[in-house]
């Protein structure tokens, strides 16, 4: 009685230990408990005469049961091993290990990274516009027993949930922040993930957010505005370059009005210019002397 006492006392202050370890830290104590929790266990009388007629089995049909008994994983698989329904220590793996037919059982986890698309969502953003939004993510387990026990299906779970998880995070964004600020949605989508999958033994690395459609009359506007304001400053750059040029040509005519010669030389050299084209203009030059005259009499006149 005094033994039976003691090891019930010893319980009760383990699992207020582990209710503590959970009120401070849930994400860092769930796959200790688990895996304490399936250390020690008694599988019965029952249990045990089983196993013993399992273990006549193998010896009897020895050695065509190794075919039954022994097992293989690979390098990126673990084997997470039942006995009569409870799981059997930690996972097992890689390479060869041995169960007892009829009493043992075992699943098979796959430890490599994992991706899949995040169907298209139809979400209304903070500023009422309605986008189809679609996401890659990527994931792996990292314990294999907690993957088993605590989630039925783990990667359909984690499917469901980054669908979910894209709808809450996308709802909180205008569209302006969708265009141009995906990497900061990524993080928070895998931030929001990780915290979700932890307790299913999964770890979610990277999340990237991979097409964002508009509807079709919002890209008519957004291209109208876009050409609109690509026209407005077209004419702001034509105008300065006008207004640029128009101060050279006032500089030049400062310049030429101070000596009569630059005049003339300016005009041979247009002519120069115009002859050296190959045209078929006739070009029949005037003295500027002669202009000079005629507009002195129109001013008397």
């Amino acid at each position: 009685m005094a033994i039976r006492e003691e090891n019930r006392n010893r319980e009760i202050q383990e699992l207020s230990v582990h209710s503590l370890l959970t009120t401070h830290n849930p994400r860092l104590s769930a796959s200790r408990i688990n895996h304490r929790a399936h250390q020690d266990y008694d599988i019965g009388l029952c249990g045990y005469i089983l196993l013993v007629l399992s273990y006549v089995i193998i010896l009897l049909t020895f050695p065509f049961s190794l075919t039954v008994c022994l097992k293989v994983v690979q390098e990126y698989e673990r084997a997470v091993m039942f006995r009569l329904g409870r799981i059997l220590g930690g996972a097992k793996g890689p390479g060869l290990f041995i169960i007892v037919p009829c009493v043992d059982a075992y699943t098979k986890v796959d430890l490599r990274t994992v991706t899949f698309d995040v169907p298209p969502q139809e979400i209304l953003t903070k500023d009422s516009v309605t986008v189809a939004v679609d996401a890659v993510v990527y994931f792996r387990v990292f314990d294999p027993v907690i993957s088993i026990t605590n989630v039925e299906d783990a990667p359909k779970s984690t499917q469901l949930l980054a669908a979910t998880s894209l709808r809450n995070v996308l709802g909180t964004k205008s569209l302006q922040e969708i265009l141009s600020d995906r990497e900061s949605i990524a993080q928070t989508m895998q931030a929001a993930l990780d915290e979700g999958t932890e307790c299913w033994g999964v770890r979610v690395e990277r999340v990237e957010v991979k097409d964002v459609r508009l509807p079709v009359q919002l890209q008519r506007a957004m291209a109208a505005e876009a050409e609109a304001a690509r026209e407005a400053r077209a004419k702001v750059i034509a105008a300065e370059g006008e207004q640029k040029a128009s101060r050279a040509l006032k500089d030049a005519a400062d310049v030429i009005m101070q000596s009569p010669t630059a005049l003339q030389l300016r005009y041979l050299q247009t002519l120069t210019t115009i002859a050296s084209e190959k045209n078929s203009t006739i070009v029949f030059p005037i003295p500027i002397e002669l202009m000079q005259s005629f507009t002195g009499r129109h001013r008397s006149s």
